[in-house]
């Protein structure tokens, strides 16, 4: 039992790992605003259509940024929720949550 607990530790220490590389992209406004992020929630690139950019009304923009960047966080953690809970086979683990 101590050694698939420990080897449990290992395969979901190395997921992690993998998670920090993997990304998930996510867009916006049809297309407008597209957003990368790692599976530990970093983003790693926003980039804008420049067709959406209008001085004249930058609260629509602000809305779609902040749409973009909460889709993708969600879809960030959707993605290490199902890395993680194939290693765990759905068990509700203390402090895996804490990972997510």
């Amino acid at each position: 039992m101590l050694q698939q607990i420990q080897k449990l530790q290992e395969e979901m220490m190395k997921t992690q790992e993998e998670l920090e590389q993997e990304t998930v992209t996510v867009t916006a406004g049809g297309g407008a605003i597209s957003i990368t992020i790692t599976g530990h929630q970093k983003v790693q690139s926003i980039t804008i259509d420049p067709d959406v950019v209008d001085p004249e009304d930058v609260e629509m923009l602000q809305d779609l940024i902040l749409a973009a960047v909460n889709e993708a966080i969600d879809a960030s953690k959707q993605l290490a929720a199902e890395r993680l809970g194939a290693l765990t086979g759905g068990m509700n683990l203390p402090g895996l949550g804490d990972l997510l």
